[in-house]
């Protein structure tokens, strides 16, 4: 079994910075009325881009495997969470948004049901609590 490590420092308050095993430092933080500097992402927000950029990998590189050209590539992300401590995210939509000229429907569909089913990690735990739905529009180039 492979083993990851991460370290998170405190910089100052609730400001603190983390690193793993890829050696990139990301600044977390919060709201300076609640003790931070309001200097980073807030940790929380972090999970909902570790879920769309793992499936854009996936989505991209399956795509570019099937030779489908794309001008740009986009995910939009829209969560729900609960009003009450501890406001944990309890559904969230991802909108995926191709720009480019003659993509197929059955490429997307295919290459986001592989992604959602398959290959993308963070997607296969979070399901297991969150409600996590998709859907796509493609754009085609003028």
């Amino acid at each position: 079994m492979a083993v990851n490590k991460a370290i998170v420092k405190q910089v100052k308050g609730i400001t603190f910075i983390g690193k793993t095993d890829s050696n990139h430092w990301v600044p977390m933080d919060g709201p300076e009325n609640f003790g931070g500097s309001n200097a980073g992402i807030r940790p929380k927000e972090l999970l909902l881009l570790s879920l769309a950029g793992c499936t854009a990998a996936d989505v991209a590189a399956i795509l570019q495997k099937k030779r489908v050209a794309l001008d740009d590539f986009e995910i939009n992300i829209t969560a729900e969470q609960t009003e009450t401590h501890p406001k944990v995210y309890t559904k969230i939509h991802l909108e995926f948004v191709f720009y480019g000229t003659d993509i197929k429907e059955k490429d997307v569909e295919r290459a986001i049901e592989l992604s959602q089913t398959v290959y993308c990690g963070v997607t296969a735990m979070l399901q297991k609590s969150i409600e996590i739905t998709h859907s796509y529009v493609i754009k085609e180039a003028e």
